[in-house]
């Protein structure tokens, strides 16, 4: 699957957030964020009160939600309830070399400028590739999300060690039998 460059890191910034340990403690959202720094803009301040680091919470459920869905309508209500969150004001910028667009309306507070990133983001993918493209990791004990860019949509784990313990584990019970 072939998608824009900046789409595409924005969804992967969505996954990223869908798939944090939100069960870290009182500071997973500041972490995440200041773990994910190049997405604001410089002097951004990351460290959110309670309430934000909630709001992030709930912008990482949603996009866990649009993942999880099993048929376009449960999509498309999820999806629009993580748009109705975002504020873009979308600008372009070629501030790495490369002409862009930013989602988010330039000195938006960190949380904004997340939020609407991976609204955005998760939307575009879906939008041109069809909610399809996201998935659950098959494995037993994982459940991170994850967007297929196979080129046939047959991806069934979030990663390579995923993939290779599911393997293994089917390799030995085949040969217990």
């Amino acid at each position: 699957m072939d998608y824009d460059t900046y789409g595409s890191t924005a969804v992967e910034l969505a996954i990223d957030l869908a798939n944090a340990d939100r069960d870290a403690g009182p500071d997973w959202a500041a972490a995440f964020l200041r773990a994910h720094d190049e997405w604001f803009e410089p002097g951004s301040d990351v460290d959110l009160s309670p309430a934000e680091a909630d709001q992030a919470a709930t912008t990482a459920g949603l996009v866990r939600a649009v993942a999880v869905a099993t048929t376009q309508a449960e999509v498309i209500e999820r999806l629009n309830a993580l748009l109705a969150l975002a504020r873009p004001q979308p600008y372009a910028t070629d501030h790495d070399g490369e002409l862009h667009l930013h989602y988010a309306r330039r000195a938006a507070p960190a949380l904004e400028q997340l939020t609407t990133t991976v609204a955005m983001g998760l939307a575009q993918v879906v939008v041109q590739h069809g909610w399809q493209r996201l998935g659950v990791c098959s494995a037993e004990g994982c459940d991170d999300v994850y967007v297929d860019t196979s080129r046939n949509a047959s991806r069934r784990y979030c990663s390579n060690t995923c993939a290779s313990r599911s393997t293994v584990a089917a390799y030995r019970a085949r040969r217990k039998v």
